[in-house]
């Protein structure tokens, strides 16, 4: 195991440490912070914007090159505006067998090898599609994809069709650039805000006030294209209003500056099946990649992945792009690139924050979330997010009638712990989940050993909690620590024969019983009645890590979510001159690989809109939170702890063997979390692609041969925390009490202040 901060960390914060700069500093800059120095008269706002405009301009560039059948150079090509000047594409590639060993024996669907096309939405300029990998050292992140500069911020609108409402549109101008004009930029927004109130910003009325925001690209912004990440001719790529997320942000001073660079339609469209097939295959997606503005890369290494579908939000956080960012999570994609790029997020109780106006994001599972350096920020967005008369209520998010008493009289930054003395956590019990700490592979011991430790020594030494464990059998018991005296699958086994005794009769594809216990007739009345009153067992292959789909409903012909419905939900409210529905969105689109497009299509095809699975999967949700309740009260559990992944990050195009996150219980179970930074590890057995038994695919392996080597970077690590419905300000209590004790968060040291000396590669 390696040390939590490492030399190349260390120097990072003396980098940025506020000694070494007297004057005010974007890098590391807070939401306080910026406000101080705006009433300090050190800066104003424009002047704020003005220096992450000059970070973009320096590190926002593409970080990716093109796998290709010889590695053979393309030709040099540009892509759409950014900050100011068009992107620049590497022309070097990576042959293909250096990515996939054996290639001459594989015997699959042609590999999608890279290549540079014009986009569907704007024919003149190029972009990346097919498989690439991270370049070493690149200098560049490709995490913002568009900036709100005039002139830039659309496709539809671009250069002088946008121009000031001052000058005259040039001809062949689309009509709609009329309107469109006359909303101000960002750096016109910001000399708005400074001239009405110089250094004497009103922050009971605009918290937010200068707060530069990045937001994912599924939320509506009326001055931004949005189109899910995805590359698709609009009639008008900017929507007619704001999502209620960037309305109400924007209502309390802050900066709508960016749209991220994320997968396109938070990962999906997936594939409903149908007669379309994927001409072509990519052997991985690249982790969050899309097909109008690519990949971004990791800031610590950026030949490795920023993970999740937000990993561009996490990326332009952590490097000092943007303040904060507003995020989106399905499964992990919000917490995975807070984990993988060292800063915090906040997810909250389902329904909390606004969540409409957002394309393909209502499923019962997604929510918004922060990202955030830290944890204060985070708290401080959640605060701003508050309706002054409505609350969090959001009349056009069906989820969001969240009952009032979960949430608190006092504001959400009322809970933050800034001093880590006096033991602030003594009188809370906080619970392990060790079901996410197994070493599955030697891969998985060192950031299970160090989280460990850590949970030890700050959690329970320095801040005072009492610790107790939930054990699992491929974990060994630690004599230091109470187990619960409750578990999750006494719990289940109460509730289940009661509320869902069904599913005790479903069989998987082999015809045998999911559920199935020797010995016992599973389906039996008998049966039920002694697994209620604990008398009989559960079978023990259903835990708190696969509770969400152990024994699940298959939807039939219909993914349980139905991306065509959902959109064509959205598109009716949008209006779009040409974009009218899915099928519309089809025909005039490109997409991340051929296997999507095959899957995009099969939906635009098919018929049915029954979703059986749907129902099931509310009332296993309802059952999970009532079992992770109970296990809490009969246990007088105030939050759990487990580290957020325990894999190395892997390389972007790359293996990753054994993953382990409990991505799905959170947003499964509609309940809040936290990420917060843990240090950060180097050490790595770097996992290797091999043909599978026919050679018609390839599979991540790790061979007993593969030696634990030293990351050329090390990488940051996370730990998260969970709890009940309404419990976010005891999460802000515990995760700012941990930050204030450890001060884990260290910028990435190739991207400080611009002009200063970095790696970059050649």
């Amino acid at each position: 195991m390696k040390r939590l901060v490492t030399a190349s960390a260390a120097a990072a914060l003396a980098l940025f440490s506020p000694a070494a700069h007297a004057a005010f500093q974007i890098e590391e800059a807070t939401i306080p912070s910026i406000q101080s120095a705006i009433k300090a008269g050190q800066i104003t706002c424009k002047g704020v914007v003005e220096a992450y405009i000059a970070r973009a301009k320096a590190y926002n560039g593409i970080c990716t090159a093109l796998v290709t059948a010889d590695g053979k150079s393309v030709a040099p090509a540009k892509g759409y505006v950014r900050a100011g000047a068009p992107l620049r594409f590497p022309t070097r590639t990576v042959a293909a067998s250096k990515v996939f060993p054996d290639l001459a024996n594989y015997k699959g669907v042609p590999l999608e090898y890279g290549t540079m096309e014009p986009t569907k939405s704007d024919p003149s300029v190029m972009h990346q599609m097919g498989m690439r990998v991270g370049m070493a050292n690149a200098g560049q992140l490709n995490a913002l994809e568009t900036l709100n500069i005039r002139g830039e911020r659309s496709v539809t609108c671009k250069g002088a069709f946008d121009a000031p409402p001052s000058k005259p549109l040039p001809a062949g101008a689309p009509a709609v650039c009329e309107t469109f004009r006359k909303q101000p930029d960002a750096l016109e927004r910001a000399a708005e805000l400074d001239a009405q109130y110089g250094a004497n910003p009103d922050l009971e009325k605009l918290p937010m006030y200068c707060a530069v925001t990045a937001i994912k690209d599924p939320y509506d912004t009326k001055d931004m294209r949005t189109t899910a990440n995805n590359d698709v001719a609009f009639a008008m790529d900017a929507p007619p209003a704001d999502s209620v997320i960037a309305q109400r942000l924007r209502a309390k001073g802050a900066i709508i500056y960016a749209k991220s660079v994320a997968a396109e339609f938070n990962d999906g469209p997936g594939n409903p099946g149908g007669p379309e097939k994927g001409k072509t295959h990519q052997v991985t997606g690249g982790q969050q990649m899309n097909s109008w503005s690519g990949q971004a890369c990791n800031p610590y290494d950026t030949e490795r992945v920023p993970r999740g579908s937000s990993g561009g939000s996490g990326v332009a956080v952590s490097a000092n792009l943007v303040t904060v960012a507003i995020c989106e999570q399905t499964g992990m994609s919000c917490q995975g690139p807070a984990s993988r790029n060292g800063i915090t997020t906040l997810l909250t109780t389902k329904g909390l924050l606004p969540d409409s106006g957002g394309i393909g994001n209502q499923a019962f599972i997604d929510r918004a979330g922060v990202h955030a350096r830290t944890l204060d920020d985070a708290a401080r967005v959640l605060d701003a997010l508050k309706d002054a008369n409505g609350g969090y209520y959001d009349p056009n998010d069906i989820y969001a009638a969240v009952p009032k008493h979960l949430v608190p009289a006092k504001p959400y930054a009322s809970f933050i712990v800034t001093d880590a003395g006096a033991k602030p956590l003594k009188g809370l019990r906080i619970a392990i989940v060790r079901e996410h700490m197994v070493k599955r592979t030697r891969n998985h011991a060192a950031i299970s050993d160090q989280t460990d430790a850590e949970f030890k020594k700050v959690l329970r030494d320095q801040l005072g909690a009492e610790l107790v464990e939930m054990l699992s059998p491929d974990y060994p018991d630690d004599p230091g620590i109470p187990n619960l005296t409750y578990t999750y699958s006494d719990a289940l086994s109460e509730l289940l024969p009661q509320l869902m005794p069904d599913i005790f009769t479903r069989k998987n594809r082999a015809g045998e019983l999911v559920f199935a216990v020797p010995g016992y007739d599973v389906t039996s009345q008998d049966y039920l009645l002694k697994l209620s009153r604990r008398e009989a067992p559960l079978t023990p292959a259903v835990n708190i890590t696969n509770f969400a789909t152990f024994g699940a409903l298959d939807c039939g012909s219909v993914a349980c979510a139905d991306v065509r419905f959902d959109i064509n939900r959205y598109l009716a409210k949008r209006g779009d001159a040409k974009i009218k529905d899915w099928k519309a969105w089809v025909a005039n689109a490109s997409f991340r690989g051929d296997e999507n497009r095959a899957g995009a299509a099969n939906w635009a095809a098919l018929d049915d809109h029954a979703k059986p699975g749907t129902a099931d999967a509310l009332a296993r949700s309802y059952i999970g939170r009532l079992a992770l309740q109970k296990v809490m009260f009969e246990n007088k559990i105030d939050a759990f702890v487990h580290p957020e992944n325990t894999v190395p990050t892997p390389k972007i195009q790359g293996p990753n063997v054994g993953t382990l996150s409990l991505d799905g219980i959170t947003p499964f179970l509609q309940i809040p979390k936290i990420a917060v930074p843990a240090g950060f590890s180097d050490v790595v057995y770097e996992p290797q692609f091999a043909l599978n038994a026919d050679k018609t695919d390839y599979i991540p392996v790790l061979p007993d041969s593969v030696k634990q080597t030293t990351l050329p970077h090390p990488m940051p690590i996370s730990i998260t925390f969970f709890a009940g419905q309404g419990d976010e300000s005891q999460l802000i209590k515990i995760g700012t009490a941990y930050e204030a004790a450890t001060h884990h968060r260290a910028p990435p040291p190739d991207f400080g202040p611009v002009g200063g000396s970095r790696r970059v590669s050649h």
